[in-house]
C-alpha cells in the first residue's frame, strides 16, 4: 500500500460521490453523523455539497486521506463562529471507511485538521462524539480533554438513544 496522502477537498462530482458513499457506509454501519439509517444516497449528496460551498465560502475546511486514489476517510475542521469566539475551532464528521480502520487514517487526519486549526491562528478545539461506539478512545489518545457527558442526546442510527460527549485541547504556541 502506498503512503496516505491528506489534502483539502473541493466540490466537484467525483469527490462529492465518494465522500456521500462514506457517509452512507459510516451511517449503515452504526456511526452517529446526525443522520438515520438507511441514509437515502441523494441526502448524502446534498449534504456534502452544502458542505463543501460552505469550504469555498471559507467557513469550513474538508480534508480527505487519500491511499491508493481512494478516499479512506474525512474530518471537516469548523472555522465559522460568532466575533467572540475567533481562536475557536471545531473537529465534525471523522470518518474511516470500513476497510481503512483501524490502520492510523483517523489519528492522520486529526493531526493534519490540528494542524491547520493552528495554521488559521486558532487556539482551542472542540468536538463531540457518541458516548456509545464513538471515538472517545482515539480523542483521548490525542490529547482531548473530557468535559463532561450529555445523556440521550441523539438518537443513534439504528434507533434508540444515545449521549454524547464533549472534548477541547487547547492547540498551538499558547497551549
Amino acid at each position: 500500500m502506498n503512503a496516505l496522502e491528506i489534502r483539502v477537498l473541493s466540490d466537484d462530482a467525483a469527490t462529492v460521490a465518494m465522500l456521500a458513499d462514506l457517509l452512507i457506509e459510516t451511517v449503515a454501519t452504526g456511526g452517529s453523523m446526525s443522520f438515520m439509517y438507511p441514509l437515502p444516497a441523494e441526502a448524502a449528496l446534498d449534504f456534502w455539497r452544502k458542505s463543501l460551498a460552505a469550504a469555498e465560502r471559507g467557513e469550513r475546511v474538508v480534508l480527505g486521506a487519500w491511499q491508493d486514489g481512494v478516499l479512506a476517510g474525512t474530518v471537516t475542521l469548523l472555522l465559522d463562529f460568532p466575533p467572540n469566539q475567533p481562536h475557536r475551532a471545531e473537529i465534525a464528521k471523522l470518518m474511516t471507511g470500513r476497510h481503512h480502520r483501524g490502520k492510523g487514517v483517523a489519528s492522520a487526519l486529526m493531526r493534519a485538521a490540528e494542524a491547520l486549526a493552528v495554521e488559521k491562528g486558532r487556539t482551542l478545539l472542540v468536538l463531540d462524539t457518541a458516548s456509545e461506539e464513538g471515538a472517545a478512545g482515539l480523542y483521548e489518545k490525542l490529547g482531548f480533554r473530557l468535559t463532561g457527558e450529555i445523556p440521550d442526546f441523539a438518537l443513534k442510527p439504528h434507533g434508540g438513544l444515545t449521549g454524547t460527549l464533549i472534548y477541547w485541547k487547547r492547540i498551538g504556541k499558547d497551549r
